[in-house]
């Protein structure tokens, strides 16, 4: 337990953190990764040059500052900062080595300001935070493991088909080398890929969307080539370019809080590029489960070239009883190619979503604000979202209601 003392100090010093916080975290980082370089084995090189991961950290360390004295109420971002931990393999040793450089980092970017009653008491705050990730990880962790087919780490894994869904979006259908079966999962959960890439000195983590509903024997991945994002995106483009039918990777056991949960009311799947890979693991659901399910699928591309899974929806349309699809493409290369053209807004969304609709939406960090904003305005109660990568503002943003 912290001492009264300890809160008060965290607390009157968290406004410093808004300030400074990427200040402070990019000092970490770079601290962090000249003593520890073996940690670049976990994490994503490509947020760390983008400053994604520095906005995150420190987004999270001023939630919990501010929240010190009632972690529960930011319950919610730690369950869903753990599950990425717990599908990177992220360990128990690993948080003394964060502490450590955190707090080096405070010390250096505040100077004389950062006194040692202030370092102590930061020091006391993050071992009850570390405590509290540690023990919600090692539960995920016992969960995944004791599932049927489950296990606790990376697992070799063997691609067995590649499947070219558009001009960008390649499927990996992958199997357990050993054979057997794979673990379930709920629809809109995730996987960790784990590559080596030749002449790369560390090993490369991402995690990509399960695209399709839970199989006995593999795993469906849909990964879009990341070519046009500088730095461009290495795991993708080597996926593509030099993973092939046979070819090993290590796979971790599907995570995440995004997925599709039981119901009968009606339910709208609002995507935008890559984005509506989770979504295709969630349709397929429902057309195995619920089939009866008012169901809206939504999908926004800039043109048919790019536009995945086009043809498997409007065949699971089929098998539904009270479904419609609705594509939006921005620049249409065919008059006819979509039902709309140009972008999601307000009037399309009106057409196929009401108050009691329970809504997914997932898509370009632009395109999911604009449409969530749309929802909220719309009087939708029930939207659930899922961010690619680090999540935007985890001390305003859930994943669960807005």
């Amino acid at each position: 337990m912290l001492s009264q003392k300890t809160i008060e100090i965290v607390k009157s010093t968290a406004p410093v953190l808004e300030i400074k916080g990427t200040e402070i975290t990019s000092v970490f980082y770079k601290n962090l990764f000249t003593n520890h370089p073996e940690l670049l084995n976990i994490f994503n090189h490509a947020n760390q040059k983008k400053g994604r991961q520095q906005t995150a950290l420190a987004n999270t360390v001023y939630a919990a500052a501010q929240n010190i004295d009632k972690l529960e109420m930011i319950l919610p971002v730690v369950k869903q900062i753990a599950h990425k931990h717990r599908s990177l393999g992220v360990k128990p040793e690993h948080y003394p080595i964060v502490g450590e450089h955190l707090l080096q980092a405070i010390k250096q970017v505040l100077g004389d300001a950062a006194t040692d009653e202030i370092i102590e008491a930061w020091g006391d705050a993050y071992g009850v935070i570390a405590g509290v990730f540690i023990d919600v990880e090692e539960e995920m962790y016992k969960e995944t493991e004791n599932k049927d087919a489950g296990y606790r780490d990376f697992k070799p894994f063997i691609i067995a088909k590649k499947v070219v869904e558009s001009d960008v979006i390649t499927s990996f259908y992958l199997q357990p080398k050993e054979g057997g079966s794979v673990p379930t999962y709920m629809p809109g959960q995730y996987l960790s890929v784990r590559v080596t890439i030749p002449g790369e000195e560390f090993t490369h983590i991402r995690q990509y969307s399960l695209s399709s509903a839970p199989m006995d024997d593999q795993f469906r991945i849909s990964v879009k080539r990341e070519a046009e994002c500088d730095p461009q995106g290495k795991v993708s483009n080597f996926l593509h370019d030099q993973a092939v039918v046979g070819s090993e990777i290590e796979v971790s056991a599907p995570a995440g809080d995004f997925y599709l949960e039981d119901g009968d009311s009606p339910v709208a799947f609002i995507s935008g590029g890559v984005g509506i890979t989770p979504m295709m693991s969630m349709l397929e659901q429902v057309a195995k489960s619920t089939p009866e399910r008012k169901t809206a699928f939504i999908h926004a591309s800039r043109h048919e070239g790019v536009h995945a899974f086009k043809g498997d929806v409007e065949k699971l349309m089929t098998e539904l009883k009270n479904g419609e699809a609705c594509f939006v493409y921005e620049n249409p290369r065919e008059e006819s190619s979509s039902h709309f053209t140009g972008y999601v807004n307000k009037e399309i969304l009106k057409q196929y979503v009401d108050a009691g609709t329970e809504c997914y939406v997932c898509g370009p960090a632009p395109f999911m604000k604009a449409v969530i904003g749309t929802l909220k305005e719309m009087g939708v109660s029930k939207v659930r979202f899922e961010f690619f990568g680090p999540a935007m503002d985890l001390s305003k943003q859930e994943s669960v209601t807005v």
